[in-house]
């Protein structure tokens, strides 16, 4: 794949061969050396072959292999002019995304000192695995499904998880717009009955933190993130119902003719304007929605088994929402693309919005500091909370990295893991971890992911993020 480097972050893929945009990649030397040899680059050429695709197909310091788009991929297609929408840019986990609390009644010693404690409430609290038995919400009917699908995270908030205000801390305020729960397959709404309020497995968690550094005293006082103040961070998305919404309009569109082709066959599109690409956005949106419902459930069963394990109320700790972002989904915006302002369909697989300050779509609250960016690293480092910032400089539709990025295959990690115990590894390193099998903590290990650091560091150095504070991860749990 020829590259053409254009500054110190910055990569480009040349426009070639049915590209109808060249290619961009946001990497450091030695991230690159590595991304260099992923199949990820070839998927990047891919997308800019999308009808109707406009300004670059970009791809995070994160990036590495995924379906039809890489993860860490961003892309925008034209809404009124062309444009298409692929489910390959969103994913099969349709909004996964990341929740981080602050404790404020918490000080990090008591914590620490009853880890083991907390992190067994909480996996006893909390449904993990691919397919628990249980949910925290209970079996769900269908009515119940349907506003689930409708209200997202209101759902659960008239549950009695969490508070009314944490709506206004949530992207979409936890309700994605345009959502319609009848085109969502019956086989969807069967898989999502039994498994609203659980973890799932693979990369998800809920991890107990602590802020270890401070890089802008201003915002993250504004958020309620001194030094030493304990998080609870937790990452999971629509489970099995929007892995079965992707699959059904991913079939459905590899079978519909169209008036283009594209090179691989993982980047199955329709037109944003026909009737199969409206329904997969409505259909899209009601999964957002269960997964904003999960997630704010989750923070719930969070919040109780904190407060169960420290033998206090759950008021005397302090919970406050800071922010919860998604990192898999598509969303129609407005964004300056050659120098006039476009309706897009921004495609963001992996990636994480990064809106700046003064942007009327951020919470009131946040208006003035930027769009809080929530970064998980791995189990044995560190996570970031970063900001959006303002930039005159071409930018990816204001989007940013969502995590560390596997630097090695889960079969590859499984591998390097024979004969050793990650459990104990970890705890060494001050961190206890619970997981439901001991196979996803050999495919999750640190080593199996780039250094997220550097990953942060990239797009903070080439001004399209702040980092705001640094979080040390005390316990864990997993499926």
């Amino acid at each position: 794949m020829r590259l053409v480097r254009k500054s110190d972050y910055l990569w480009e893929i040349p426009r070639e061969g049915g590209m109808r945009v060249p290619g961009r990649v946001l990497a450091s030397d030695r991230l690159m050396a590595a991304i260099r040899d992923d199949v990820a680059l070839q998927q990047v050429a891919n997308v800019a072959h999308l009808p109707g695709i406009v300004g670059y197909s970009w791809a995070m310091p994160d990036c590495h292999l995924g379906y039809g788009f890489p993860i860490g991929g961003v892309a925008a297609t034209a809404f009124d002019e062309g444009g298409v929408i692929s489910p390959g840019g969103v994913g099969y986990d349709i909004n996964c995304g990341v929740r981080l609390l602050a404790c404020g009644g918490i000080e990090r010693a008591e914590v620490e000192s009853q880890i083991e404690a907390v992190v067994a409430r909480l996996f006893q609290r909390i449904p993990c695995g691919p397919v628990p038995h249980e949910s925290g919400m209970g079996d769900l009917s269908a009515a119940e499904m349907r506003r689930v699908l409708g209200e997202g995270a209101r759902f659960a908030v008239a549950r009695g998880f969490g508070q009314a205000d944490d709506l206004a801390h949530s992207e979409e305020r936890g309700t994605m717009p345009g959502a319609d729960p009848a085109e969502v397959s019956a086989r969807a709404v069967e898989r999502g009955r039994h498994q609203l309020g659980s973890l799932g497995s693979g990369n998800h968690f809920v991890e107990i933190g602590y802020v270890n550094r401070v890089f802008a005293p201003d915002i993250a006082g504004a958020l309620g993130l001194p030094e030493n103040a304990i998080t609870v961070l937790i990452h999971t998305g629509s489970r099995g119902l929007g892995h079965q919404v992707c699959t059904d309009f991913l079939r459905e569109m590899a079978s519909t003719r169209f008036d283009f082709s594209l090179p691989d066959r993982q980047l199955a599109a329709a037109p944003l304007a026909s009737p199969l690409g409206k329904r997969y956005l409505a259909a899209m949106a009601a999964a957002a929605n269960f997964a904003w419902a999960n997630r704010q459930t989750l923070m719930g069963l969070a919040q109780r088994a904190l407060a169960e394990a420290l033998g206090r109320d759950e008021a005397q700790l302090g919970f406050r929402l800071v922010y919860d972002v998604s990192h898999n989904i598509a969303k129609v915006e407005s964004h300056a693309v050659g120098g006039r302002s476009r309706k897009v369909c921004v495609h963001r697989k992996g990636a994480t919005r990064a809106l700046p300050p003064g942007d009327d779509r951020l919470p009131p609250a946040y208006l003035r500091l930027g769009q809080p960016v929530l970064v998980p690293g791995d189990m044995g480092t560190a996570s970031y909370l970063c900001a959006g910032v303002a930039t005159t400089d071409e930018h990816p539709f204001y989007s940013s990295c969502h995590g560390a990025g596997r630097a090695l295959s889960r079969k590859a990690a499984i591998r390097r893991s024979r004969g050793r115990s990650i459990t104990d590894e970890l705890k060494r390193q001050g961190v206890t971890v619970r997981a439901r099998d001991r196979r996803t903590l050999a495919e999750e290990m640190p080593e199996a992911y780039k250094d997220v650091a550097e990953v942060v560091d990239v797009l903070h150095n080439a001004g399209l993020l702040r980092k705001v504070v640094e979080i040390k991860p005390i316990g864990v749990i997993k499926g």
